[in-house]
């Protein structure tokens, strides 16, 4: 019953394949340095691409990319199939039109559960002005109204 924003973190592996997947366990951790987290299933099958690459990006969706969400969801695929990117200072593809990017630094890990958090130190950030941001709540997608 908590509603989150929505991201799509991306990332190049050594061998120069994209990786990404859409999630919603992101959150800031630290102003000074500038210090985001999210957190990913050990299952995953991008576990080994974002454990041992040095850098990702997370790209936190505006309302209007909720078929972007869907897609880099689904299993199986080219998930940058028809995807507008650009390659980011560290090689991880940044989504154009997204709401906001954030360029990190893998900067630690930790194993908890069934999950590995992620700990990314932001190394350059953008936005879109204006964008109003994507939701997800009780297995949903909405928009932003303000009050």
């Amino acid at each position: 019953m908590f509603a989150t924003g929505v991201t799509i973190v991306t990332a190049r592996t050594a061998q120069g394949t994209y990786v990404g997947l859409t999630a919603n366990s992101f959150n800031s951790v630290s102003l000074t340095p500038p210090l985001v987290l999210w957190s990913l299933a050990r299952s995953a099958g991008s576990m080994a691409a974002f454990s041992t690459g040095s850098h990702y990006a997370i790209n936190i969706l505006g309302a209007d990319q909720q078929d972007l969400a869907m897609q880099f969801a689904a299993r199986g695929g080219d998930r940058f199939s028809g995807v507008d990117f650009v390659l980011g200072i560290g090689g991880a593809p940044l989504i154009r039109g997204a709401a906001a990017t954030f360029e990190c630094f893998n900067r630690s890990r930790y194993e908890e559960g069934d999950h590995v958090i992620f700990v990314g130190e932001v190394e350059r950030c953008g936005h879109r002005a204006g964008a109003s941001p994507l939701l997800f709540h009780g297995g949903k997608f909405y928009a932003e109204h303000p009050l």
